[in-house]
């Protein structure tokens, strides 16, 4: 899969696909700068994990200068002031449901 930038396929080949439903949880502000990024791209959440993924699994980064700074730019709006070394050391407090039941 090319940068999301380049907009074009570098292989005419379609690869059928099945695709399915999960229930993933991640960190507020990063859910939040990833739709950001996908709605910049006009792309689904999905189809921009998917490419993360891939790009991932390929060591090669998805994103052109130009997206990392928007990205650096979304982190500063939606307060996610950490980076990768966070990512052993989160913790998480209780839930607001789990807040609710305490009270």
């Amino acid at each position: 899969m090319a940068k999301f930038e380049e907009g074009s396929r570098t292989e005419e080949t379609t690869f059928p696909i099945e695709r399915v439903q999960l229930g993933v949880r991640m960190e507020k502000r990063m859910v939040k700068v990833l739709k950001g990024i996908a709605e910049y791209h006009d792309i689904s959440l999905g189809d921009l994990l998917e490419g993360i993924v891939l790009h991932a699994f390929e060591n090669k980064t998805p994103f052109s200068e130009e997206t990392l700074q928007r990205i650096g730019q979304l982190k500063e709006v939606y307060g996610m002031e950490y980076g990768v070394s966070a990512s052993h050391r989160f913790t998480e407090g209780p839930s607001r449901t789990e807040e609710h039941k305490i009270l």
